[in-house]
């Protein structure tokens, strides 16, 4: 499939991998493609293996897949950690005047490029654009006209100067001039442009875009990968709309000033990974008896401890289903693709205020770092609604305050939730303290009050369940014997993993679900199909666990643990297998 395109640079940590790749990302999405990137990258500043991978179509990408046609190897290491994915139409871009580089052997008769990426850099202005040079020489394999990188370059440099910028368009074109004079060659390749217009962007930026159309106006966090992302697109933006980013000491500190602003009457937000989420989870339980709302979102990582700060995991399920001592109200959204971490970060905001709850937003490493395009429309901030819930102000005072305080739970037994003033409302002046209370807010261990205040806030998940639509998404044949079931990052790689099992003559059905508490119930599919199936980047089936409990029944499980995402092809064949391992059957036949 000469257009469905897939281009990666390798070398070590510290050699420009991860900007390089974004400055041919957004060249080829301003050439009217849709791309799809992947970051491989280690824990440390400089040294460690790091690559940077785009995938490439004039029609809609959702995942990696195992296979590599372009690779700029600025290191011995990059082939061998790539020698799997290359073929014979497979291009290798490298520079053999490094001594490092001479001996280079190239797997599955692919074609290696020799191109002396330095020298051409150094010519054109600095050896530190020679990965220019080299995405100048990969345009030139692609037929993709040099252009494109122009606008990519002015965005990257442009702060520098002009004559920065420059030379880096030099450079570029110092790499496509000798490919066409070095190499008699015809590449495979003919990447098309369109003149359609797309958005690039990652999982934690969609986040931070969501928080502000959500009118978040504070943010309080500490840097952690994957995580800082969120607060780094936040910062500068967030005041353009009266808002405020603040970067505290600790993660401690971070929840806290976020429960502050948010007990203030703001709309507050904190993010973080799972070392952080273990610190925060004291405040949590705060922010529930206090019934403030607060979104406290969750970047995974691979753990527990530090784990592996920059590589893939979904294995924090169980700490935002079950963190914290005592019984905990909760809600707990897992967003799916890039462009529902904008809405589901919307949807978190509204859910938090209008049940007073706190509600946890779960991401990953995967979708946070990868970047797709999108077309302008799918973020559409017409379409954005706020719900403030529950919210009194001088006119409604008096009414309040005659149902007898803040925390009154005979007058929300209807649904848990009773109107809150903010701070500064004439007339609403309220105590509110983590201890348990009465209506009034003061300290109690009377038994009645304190089973009245436990129902009162147990009740709004109750009443969310049958206020809200808390749904998933189907794909694929409702009538299959085979059902799969994902939650988070793994919908792009299934869905494209489901056109190849169709290949094979394997149907299935497959539900996506972003909610994880309170969630969809499923039983209804998994008592239809014969073989059901949770797929989940964790060691013991966090997912699976609890849907054998809501449903009784037993699921089989594919789980991936390496630290590295699905990609599609990987996930077809596990699918595959996984049905004959269960059937009982060697070959699986269509459904």
């Amino acid at each position: 499939m000469p257009d469905d395109l897939n281009w990666a640079i390798g070398g070590e940590a510290g050699d420009g991998i991860d900007s390089t790749g974004k400055i041919f990302a957004q060249a080829l999405s301003r050439a009217g493609r849709h791309v799809f990137t992947s970051k491989d990258f280690a824990s440390r500043i400089r040294g460690g293996y790091t690559a940077s991978k785009i995938r490439t179509s004039v029609d809609r990408v959702e995942s990696v897949v195992d296979r590599l046609d372009i690779l700029i190897a600025l290191t011995e290491r990059t082939v061998h950690e790539n020698e799997d994915e290359l073929h014979e139409d497979s291009v290798v871009i490298y520079d053999g005047e490094r001594s490092t580089m001479q001996d280079i052997e190239v797997p599955h008769g692919a074609t290696a490029l020799e191109v002396p990426l330095k020298r051409l850099a150094e010519d054109a202005g600095g050896a530190i654009m020679l990965n220019v040079v080299a995405l100048g020489a990969a345009c030139e394999v692609m037929s993709f006209p040099i252009e494109n990188l122009d606008e990519s370059l002015q965005k990257r440099f442009g702060d520098k100067g002009e004559a920065i910028v420059e030379n880096n368009k030099t450079a570029a074109r110092m790499g496509q001039e000798y490919v066409k004079e070095e190499y008699d060659h015809e590449f495979p390749y003919d990447v098309e442009t369109t003149d359609e217009d797309y958005v690039l962007i990652n999982g934690d930026e969609a986040i931070g875009m969501g928080a502000i159309a959500a009118g978040c106006r504070f943010y309080a966090g500490y840097p952690i990968t994957p995580a800082t992302d969120v607060m780094e697109y936040l910062t500068g933006r967030i005041d353009q709309f009266g808002g405020k980013v603040v970067q505290a000491e600790d993660e401690l500190s971070a929840i806290n000033m976020a429960l502050g602003a948010a007990r203030a009457g703001a709309r507050s937000m904190t993010a973080t990974s799972g070392p952080g989420i273990d610190l925060m989870t004291e405040t949590f339980g705060l922010v529930a008896t206090s019934e403030t709302p607060l979104v406290i979102c969750d970047v995974m990582r691979s753990g527990p401890s530090t784990g592996m700060p920059t590589k893939q995991e979904q294995g924090d399920l169980n700490m935002t289903l079950y963190g914290g001592h005592g019984e905990i109200p909760r809600f707990v959204l897992a967003p799916t693709t890039i462009s529902e971490c904008f809405w589901k970060t919307v949807e978190a905001f509204n859910l938090a205020e209008k049940y007073q709850t706190p509600v946890f937003l779960v991401s990953d490493l995967a979708m946070a770092v990868t970047e797709q395009t999108f077309s302008p429309a799918t973020f559409d901030m017409d379409q954005v609604e706020i719900d403030r819930g529950k919210v009194v102000d001088e006119n409604d005072i008096d009414a309040w305050l005659d149902e007898k305080g803040r925390f009154q739970a005979h007058f929300a037994a209807a649904d848990g939730v009773s109107p809150r003033a903010f701070p500064g409302t004439t007339g609403g002046a309220h105590m509110t303290t983590g201890l348990e209370h009465d209506e009034l807010g003061r300290r109690t261990e009377d038994t009645e009050v304190r089973v009245e205040q436990v129902d009162k806030r147990n009740r709004k998940v109750e009443t969310a369940k049958e206020q809200e639509a808390f749904d998933y998404r189907e794909f694929g044949d409702p009538e299959a014997d085979t059902l799969v079931i994902s939650w988070g990052s793994n919908e792009g790689a299934m869905r494209e993993g489901m056109e190849l099992l169709t290949e094979k003559g394997i149907d299935v059905r497959f539900l996506s679900v972003p909610y994880i508490f309170p969630r969809p119930d499923l039983s209804e599919a998994v008592e239809a199909a014969e073989t059901t199936i949770v797929v989940e980047c964790n060691a013991t089936g966090q997912f699976a666990d609890v849907i054998e409990h809501d449903v009784l029944e037993r699921v089989e499980r594919i789980n991936k643990y390496t630290g590295v995402r699905f990609d599609a092809d990987e996930l077809a064949e596990k699918v595959k297998a996984t049905i004959a391992d269960a059937t009982g059957t060697q070959e699986v036949k269509a459904e």
